[in-house]
């Protein structure tokens, strides 16, 4: 099976920003207890301000998951859903959905091939626009999926709606925003390692006459697309999760976050998580760029009955 075939009329920049919003929430709900034992792993071993003892410890990604399953309930592998919808219906939507329109907006007239600094200019810009948008999505959802981690206390949040008002009235509408900045670098450089390898590794299959323009192909190149995504993006992402997750007063800045987790753990510890993030973000990119393509073609060859 090779899915359906490229429309005669491309889909519209409408099509394709519904679309990606739609195959982030499926490819999350298929990989969100992966991203929870990510970020597990990342704040295991921080060293927190008042100092508490965790007497969980984190072993790999199979570990944590059977961890959480036995000490939490099969239900805290899905801890903060809600909110990781949310996050990718607003998220996604922008900075996978308009790429190929802010591409074509930095392309100069009359350029046969689209060059690769223009790739990576639009990448960063969607990838920007969609964190300004979406942080106190990303904050809420990686704060319930760290709250086992915290104590032995009770849950930090009864519900998504009461976290988002919690965190205003306690941290300010800033605490919502906690952390746009190393996000909006993590996610810039997210989307350039994705997109813009996505992009790349389909076009190479393409000309080269290697794979057609199905199925198979947008698995290849969404998993190439992944691994390249995981590898110039977990540091930034450690230093993301820690930071939002961190409470107030905790570390004073992104930096500081950086230089604790340095001395802490070392070089090392940016890359704390690594096998999740990389399971993680692989499993991702294949199942929402094969869901994004399939998406978007079938609404451009259903338009003409729709007119």
């Amino acid at each position: 099976m090779v899915g359906l075939k490229p429309p005669d009329v491309p889909p519209t920049a409408a099509m394709k920003f519904i679309s990606a919003g739609m195959a982030g929430c499926i490819a999350d709900l298929c990989t969100f207890p992966l991203d929870t034992a990510k970020v597990r792993l990342q704040i295991q071993g921080e060293v927190r301000i008042p100092r508490t003892i965790s007497s969980v410890e984190y072993r790999g990604v199979v570990g944590t998951l059977s961890t959480m399953v036995r000490t939490e309930g099969a239900r805290s592998l899905y801890r903060g859903l809600a909110a990781g919808l949310q996050r990718q219906m607003s998220f996604a939507s922008i900075r996978i959905g308009l790429y190929d329109s802010v591409k074509q907006l930095y392309t100069p007239k009359g350029a046969e091939n689209t060059g690769m600094g223009t790739r990576l200019l639009a990448g960063c810009t969607t990838g920007a626009v969609a964190v300004a948008c979406a942080q106190p999505t990303d904050v809420v959802k990686v704060r319930f999926q760290a709250s086992a981690a915290l104590s032995d206390s009770a849950p930090r949040y009864s519900s998504t709606v009461d976290a988002y008002r919690t965190i205003a009235r306690e941290e300010g509408i800033r605490g919502l925003w906690r952390g746009t900045l190393p996000n909006i670098a993590r996610n810039a450089v997210i989307n350039c390692g994705e997109l813009v390898t996505y992009d790349l590794i389909k076009d190479a299959l393409l000309r080269a006459q290697l794979m057609a323009d199905n199925v198979p192909c947008h698995f290849v190149a969404a998993f190439g697309a992944g691994f390249c995504a995981t590898v110039v993006a977990s540091p930034v992402d450690v230093v993301k999760t820690r930071y939002m997750n961190a409470s107030p007063g905790q570390y004073r800045n992104a930096l500081s976050c950086l230089l604790a987790l340095l001395t802490q753990d070392g070089p090392a510890g940016l890359y704390k998580g690594f096998v999740p993030s990389f399971l993680r973000l692989g499993s991702w990119n294949v199942v929402m760029f094969v869901t994004y393509e399939q998406l978007q073609r079938a609404m451009a060859l259903a338009r003409p009955g729709l007119a």
